[in-house]
Formats: C-alpha cells, sequence, structure tokens
C-alpha cells in the first residue's frame, strides 16, 4: 500500500510541478521521493517508539530496528518527511513550503491506501460497539468492533482528498495547502479516536483521551498557526 501510494504521488507531484511552471527539474522529484521514503520509514518508526513504547523499546533497543514486527507512527512519519523534505530542498536551493503544498496534495491517498492495508490485516481496529456494522476481528477477540480503518479511509483519506483537491487551483498563497492538510489530518484523526482502540500499552491518559489525540491536538493548533501565518504573508 506504501509502494502504490508514493508511485500515484510521485506522478501526481510531476504533472502539478509542470502544471504550475516551478520551475523545479523532473530530476529533482525523483530524488526528493528518495528523501521523503527514507525519512518517512525512520521518522514512522521512532516516532512510534517515542510516543507509544518508549520504555519498552528502551529495555530492548535492538528491537527498534525489527520494523518486520510492525509499529509505525503517522505523526512521527509526517514530522520524518517534513525534515526529509526540507533538506533537500535546502541542498537544492528549492522553495521548502511550494514543494509541501504539492505533496500535500496527494497525502490523503497515501493515508487511504495505508488504512485499506490496515483493514486488510484485520489491526488497529476499532472499540467493541453494537452498531449494525461491527465486525469481529480475528485479533481483536470475540466481540464485535468499529471497523475504524474504514472511517480513517473516509475522512482522512477520501474527504481530505476532495477538499484539498477541489480547492487547489483557487489557493494562491503558499502554505495554505500544507497547512490546511495538517488542520484536516488533526481533526479528522482526533475525531476517529473515540472509535478506535487504544493502544494497550498506553490506554487512555486521565482516562478520557489517546496519545493519538494528544498529538492530533498538536497537529490541529500547527495548521490553525500555519493557516493564520502564510495568509497575512504578503508576496
Amino acid at each position: 500500500m506504501y509502494l502504490i501510494g508514493f508511485v500515484l504521488s510521485y506522478l501526481i507531484v510531476q504533472r502539478e510541478m509542470k502544471r504550475r511552471k516551478t520551475g523545479i527539474k523532473p530530476e529533482n522529484v525523483e530524488n526528493l521521493y528518495v528523501y521523503l521514503i527514507l525519512s518517512l520509514v525512520l521518522g514512522a518508526r521512532f516516532g512510534y517508539v517515542l510516543f507509544y513504547n518508549l520504555q519498552w523499546y528502551i529495555n530492548n533497543p535492538w528491537s527498534v530496528f525489527a520494523v518486520w514486527q510492525g509499529g509505525m507512527s503517522f505523526h512521527g512519519g509526517l514530522v520524518g518527511c517534513l525534515t526529509g523534505a526540507y533538506l533537500f530542498c535546502k541542498a537544492r536551493k528549492l522553495d521548502f513550503v511550494v514543494v509541501c503544498d504539492i505533496v500535500a496534495l496527494t497525502v490523503p491517498m497515501g493515508l487511504a491506501l495505508g488504512r485499506l492495508g490496515n483493514f486488510i490485516n484485520g489491526e488497529l481496529y476499532g472499540r467493541v460497539t453494537d452498531v449494525p456494522w461491527a465486525m469481529v476481528f480475528p485479533g481483536g477477540g470475540p466481540m464485535p468492533r468499529h471497523p475504524s480503518q474504514l472511517y480513517e479511509l473516509l475522512l482522512e483519506g477520501v474527504v481530505s482528498f476532495v477538499i484539498l483537491w477541489s480547492l487547489k487551483d483557487r489557493i494562491e498563497k503558499r502554505g495554505i495547502t500544507i497547512s490546511l492538510f495538517v488542520f484536516l489530518y488533526g481533526v479528522f484523526r482526533f475525531t476517529v479516536e473515540f472509535f478506535r482502540e487504544p493502544d494497550p500499552q498506553l490506554g487512555l491518559f486521565f482516562g478520557l483521551i489517546s496519545m493519538g489525540q494528544i498529538l492530533s491536538s498538536l497537529m490541529v493548533i500547527a495548521g490553525l498557526s500555519g493557516l493564520f501565518i502564510f495568509k497575512r504573508k504578503k508576496y
């Protein structure tokens, strides 16, 4: 799913770079995606280690590299991608904000594919419920649960993509698209976390919110701040 997402993202970003006459050469986009793929994997892995299971990895440090055992964090992956893109753009003297705006258009597709993969694998399932569409997941015991992966696919993937894509030619200022994406993801992820089973090693903080909601709250703040800052900028 990651592979399909990156291929689709790469093709659309190539098209948008050319259509918008950014002056960014095709070979720069190819090299950018090498940075993005590596920084995504590293960021997602270390984000999971840091935010979701730090004590266990401190006691089992070599397990940090056992990515085949699972454990990836979107929030960490996002920080990784932004860092990788920044380093790449700085080295190539490219406009970091413009690159982020264009790449952000395609991220919801990758999220949708990733959540579909989670659903197929029967992982990251929802909380126990009696709604008519509840499902029994092999790793979730005998009780029916929310198919929260599909909720995330719909909101973080489809809805976010439709909103961003429908506005892409109406947004004139740099930084608005990436800020809007960060805001939308934060809101949608925070909402779906109410239906998603909390990580067993963490549970709910204060009996109310999950780690995913804490991190998503920071994204909402960051997204709103970005919208405010970039909207006021004069170019």
